[in-house]
């Protein structure tokens, strides 16, 4: 079985959010390390900054393309459940007596 199969979509959309905090957060610790390396010149030589804010850069894009994934599947999620009022209920209310059943066997 295909691990995507077996996530749901709670724990895609918590993984996801884990992600992008974890990514602003790298985001400002590179920032900080860029703004200090910038007061401390003697110490640090332009092409370690360059790098950096190269690297800096390719972070930020990286989360904006994460936030707009997010997005762009969270409106496809509310829009099928729209759509599909009754059989997303219905969904949710089987796979709730599954987990039910399942939880009281064990």
């Amino acid at each position: 079985m295909n691990l995507m199969e077996t996530r749901t979509e709670s724990d895609i959309e918590q993984s996801t959010r884990k992600l992008l905090q974890d990514l602003k957060k790298a985001v400002r610790n590179a920032e900080e390390l860029l703004k200090e390396g910038a007061e401390d010149e003697g110490e640090n030589d332009a092409s370690g900054q360059d790098e950096l804010a190269a690297a800096l850069e390719v972070a930020r894009e990286t989360q904006r393309r994460l936030q707009e994934r997010a997005a762009a599947g969270a409106q496809v999620a509310d829009r099928i459940i729209r759509q599909h009022p009754y059989e997303s209920m219905g969904a949710a209310f089987a796979l709730g007596a599954l987990i039910g059943v399942l939880a009281a066997r064990g």
